[in-house]
């Protein structure tokens, strides 16, 4: 066990250490030093428990995920385990306890057959090269010779490409592992050569439960709703909740920290009063609900965060809508009750709509001048919606024809207890994007110049396209392997929600692509140009003649010049277009 682990490396909780060596982080002193340590990973131990039972051990591993969740620590368990040497154990091991003869040495950086290197310091060919020129040698003491990269989606362009040959085909005794926070810059041709790890977020609730043995081992004591609120604010993080819990030890040395005193450190507003706040929202109380935002603005409480602890709010009460009595909800008996409650009294459908303009107005608070008049203005537009029909009842009023009279009563009259829905996707607000329909995809993808996608969408055979984030189209062999990745991605870096977008059979009922209505189109124009009498008599006189094309003249002020027609844009072709046609 290494020396920040071990009893004997417990040093004094502020610096009381009568040794000299100084307080350990509590990140650093639980770092994990076995596999079994690593919470939340145990589908990436069982993968790398069976390559080693089977001799299949790959050359190269990358561990991709969140800071904080063990990607580096992994990496030099990993080093341990390929060179764990015990007594009469000499192989790859999973089993670290007791440490090998390896071991300490790896844990602590300064093994001579372990190098690391931080690709964010070191990103250029020259690095890289060191390594390279290393690599033909044998390890000195151990059984792998293993190089550890961490950010290496730092690295340069020729970088990457000095290590591809390598990587490729590295001698035997040589393993690389990467670790990387933003796997999408890694090229492709390197992520081909390596086995993948991506490293989960750990769960709240285990997060918690980890804190809190913490806690029991350091001897201090932390409310348990505290420690669940350090958990959810580490978002799946474990050196991240580590060091808030670091920062929350020293609040009342000696004392019990309380669930109040980890809001004021974090900025929190306290849970029962947000969930006040999300009532007088919910009854569309405008006068209650500003002023309780102001009070807990007054309190300390972040504004963006009265944002985020209203979507957490709302996204309990959907799931316990949507899962009844399955739903666990965090939280004291008399908590769970009310969000029960305010899961019978809104529809699907009413807190779908609270959940996009909560998002909405965390986005203006963090561009706001003043965040807090952000959070005020979200109140009023939230309560006005509470006074508007369900969208499901909109809906159906519009499709009744119902007068203007008896909308306009029935949006001013707020329900005491709204329908519940039965479904939400319909329901939910369009949003405003600008994409209503796949001629507008179409639009964007040509002002944008991507022309290989652009080519796709013009032969795609579209069955469902839904602004509310939906594309349905018929799969056929002549379109990219990657084109569902490559449009999913493109979809939501210009409209900024999540988008389903799904190849499937041809439907029992015909569908037509864009470039198959044109052809229908202009073939039925030049059909009718056929019939002109004056046509008919020129093709008469020209009787090997054939009309290639149909143009009209367009009018003075354009010069003379010529279109093609019909249905094709009056303006300039786009590339995808001249890229087809030249073909």
């Amino acid at each position: 066990m290494s020396e920040s682990n071990s009893p004997s490396g417990a040093l004094g909780l502020f610096g009381d250490d009568t040794s000299g060596a100084g307080y350990v982080v509590l990140a650093r002193k639980y770092r994990p030093t076995t596999f079994e340590d690593l919470i939340g990973q145990e589908a990436m131990v069982r993968t790398i428990a069976n390559s080693f039972a089977l001799g299949r051990i790959p050359h190269a591993t990358m561990l991709t995920g969140v800071r904080g969740v063990g990607k580096t620590t992994t990496a030099r368990l990993l080093a341990r385990a390929l060179n764990y040497k015990r007594g009469d154990i000499d192989r790859p091991s999973v089993d670290l306890d007791p440490p090998g003869e390896h071991c300490q040495a790896i844990m602590e950086s300064r093994h001579p057959d372990v190098f690391e290197m931080d690709a964010a310091s070191r990103t250029g060919i020259n690095d890289i090269r060191e390594i390279l020129d290393s690599v033909r040698y044998a390890p000195v003491m151990a059984r792998y010779k293993i190089y550890i990269i961490d950010e290496v989606h730092m690295l340069s362009t020729a970088a990457f490409n000095g290590l591809l040959k390598t990587l490729e085909e590295p001698p035997p005794h040589v393993k690389f592992m990467f670790a990387t926070t933003e796997i999408r810059k890694v090229p492709v041709t390197v992520l081909s050569r390596c086995q993948r790890f991506d490293l989960k977020r750990i769960d709240s609730e285990r997060l918690a439960e980890h804190l809190g043995n913490i806690c029991t081992k350091e001897g201090v004591k932390v409310e348990p709703d505290g420690i669940a609120l350090i958990a959810r604010a580490a978002e799946g993080s474990a050196r991240d909740g580590l060091s808030l819990l670091d920062q929350a030890l020293v609040q009342k040395p000696g004392e019990t920290v309380t669930a109040a005193d980890v809001r004021e450190m974090l900025g929190l507003a306290d849970r029962g009063r947000v969930l006040d706040l999300f009532e007088a929202i919910s009854k569309g109380d405008a006068k209650t609900a500003i002023n309780e935002a102001r009070s807990q603005y007054d309190s300390g409480a972040d504004p963006t965060q009265i944002l985020r602890d209203l979507l957490d709010i709302g996204h309990e009460a959907a799931r316990a809508q949507a899962l009844g009595a399955e739903a666990k909800l965090i939280g004291g008996a008399d908590w769970v009750a009310r969000v029960r409650g305010l899961a019978d009294a809104l529809s699907p459908a009413q807190l779908s709509r609270l959940w996009q303009m909560l998002l909405k107005a965390l986005e203006e608070a963090g561009k706001a001048p003043d965040p807090i008049a952000a959070v005020e203005m979200a109140m009023v537009r939230l309560c006005a919606a509470q006074s508007l029909p369900p969208p499901e009842d909109a809906a159906r009023l519009l499709r009744d024809g119902a007068p203007s009279s008896s909308r306009a009563a029935t949006a001013k009259e707020p329900r005491a207890e709204p329908p519940r829905a039965t479904s939400t996707v319909n329901a939910a607000p369009a949003p405003s994007h600008g994409l209503d329909k796949f001629e507008d995809l179409i639009a964007l993808v040509a002002r944008e110049r991507v022309v290989e996608l652009e080519l796709a969408l013009d032969r795609m055979k579209v069955t469902r396209f839904s602004p509310l984030g939906e594309l349905a189209f018929v799969s056929t062999p002549e379109h990219p392997r990657d084109l569902v990745r490559h449009l999913k991605a493109f979809l939501e870096e210009h409209t900024q929600i999540e988008w389903r977008v799904r190849a499937a059979d041809a439907p029992t009922a015909p569908v037509e692509s864009l470039a198959e209505r044109r052809k229908r189109e202009e073939a039925r124009a030049l059909d009718e140009l056929k019939r002109q009498p004056f046509v008919a008599e020129a093709l008469k006189h020209f009787p090997n003649a054939e009309i290639a094309d149909v143009r009209q003249p367009q009018d003075e002020s354009g010069g003379g010049a010529v279109v093609q027609m019909p249905s094709q844009n009056k303006a300039a072709p786009s590339p995808a277009r001249k890229k087809e046609a030249d073909r």
